[in-house]
């Protein structure tokens, strides 16, 4: 299962255009809000009690106070139950937000999104994506004016006439590749590194963003040798994986190994190991306790190459 992508929201993308459609959709009865604060979103979950948050969402009248005083409000799209916004209360004090909040806090999705409804763990990573994109574009990138929110929040216009120019919301490519090496057909292993920013013990697939003017392929080829220095030859396409953490898309590959010495770069990479599929199934979890290696964040693209793959050889 690859987390984030199951969205069968319909985002009304005609539709919210149209700023009065907009608003007779803020103010329907059925109108429901997701609120985020930095990036976190509210949930309900008691770690001690609870084993799966729950994702809390409000009736638009219930929030009332809120809107008037927050600064983004972003249009989702509509379910069978109506249509679904989300708002940012990052610039609010712990006073205003404390009648709302109550006994629940607010979550990073990264954390618990393998612990969520696929479907409600895609709504939240959509949420979050688009508010951090409206917070981080207050102004054109073009004349410095500052940004108006049009289109339910998928597009901001410069307030400068002069320039008028029209911002949408942006999506970097990146690579992500499970590299294997099958030279000796009787033991198949796969690369697997640690980043100088993971847990100490956490070891995942390769990765990197694709550079002006290159193929994936090509960037796939680059970050290998780059960070390994291994040689690949064939590649192939596996799967894809939105990640709004903060703003990517992972386009995940297998990559056939041509070469076999690691060499890390040692500023990225600080470790790098050939694994057997039999190795793999002795690691822990991401944020298990003990000494062993320990594989991806079960909501990560990195999982699902490596248990595929895994699955695959034993």
């Amino acid at each position: 299962m690859i987390y984030y992508r199951e969205l069968s929201l319909d985002r009304a993308s005609e539709s919210r255009k149209d700023r009065e459609w907009l608003e007779q959709q803020w103010a329907r009865q059925q109108c429901r809000v997701y609120i985020v604060r930095n990036d976190k979103s509210l949930m309900c979950w008691n770690k001690r009690k609870q084993d799966t948050p729950e994702v809390i969402h409000f009736p638009k009248v219930e929030i009332e106070n809120l809107t008037d005083e927050s600064e983004q409000r972003v249009f989702l799209g509509l379910d069978r139950h109506g249509p679904m916004f989300a708002l940012d209360v990052s610039d609010h004090d712990d006073e205003v937000l404390a009648a709302y909040v109550g006994d629940n806090e607010f979550v990073d999705l990264r954390d618990v999104g393998w612990l969520l409804d696929s479907e409600q763990a895609a709504q939240l990573a959509y949420a979050r994506g688009l508010l951090f994109w409206n917070r981080n574009h207050r102004y054109c990138g073009i004349c410095g004016s500052p940004t108006q929110s049009e289109n339910g929040g998928h597009m901001r216009r410069c307030s400068n006439s002069g320039c008028a120019r029209m911002h949408f919301p942006r999506t970097d490519p990146a690579v992500i590749m499970l590299v294997e090496d099958r030279s000796n057909p009787e033991k198949p292993r796969c690369l697997l590194a640690r980043n100088s920013r993971f847990p100490s013990r956490m070891m995942s697939t390769l990765a990197g963003f694709v550079d002006p003017l290159e193929s994936l392929e090509e960037t796939v080829a680059r970050e290998v040798f780059e960070e390994c220095g291994i040689k690949v030859g064939k590649i192939e396409y596996q799967a894809s994986q939105p990640w709004p953490f903060p703003s990517s898309i992972m386009l995940g590959f297998r990559a056939e190994a041509l070469t076999r010495e690691i060499v890390v770069d040692g500023v990225e990479i600080e470790e790098a190991h050939w694994f057997e599929a039999e190795q793999l199934r002795e690691f822990g979890e991401w944020g298990d306790d003990g000494d062993y290696f320990c594989l991806p964040r079960r909501d990560s693209i990195a999982r699902f190459l490596v248990n595929s793959w895994m699955n695959e050889m034993l």
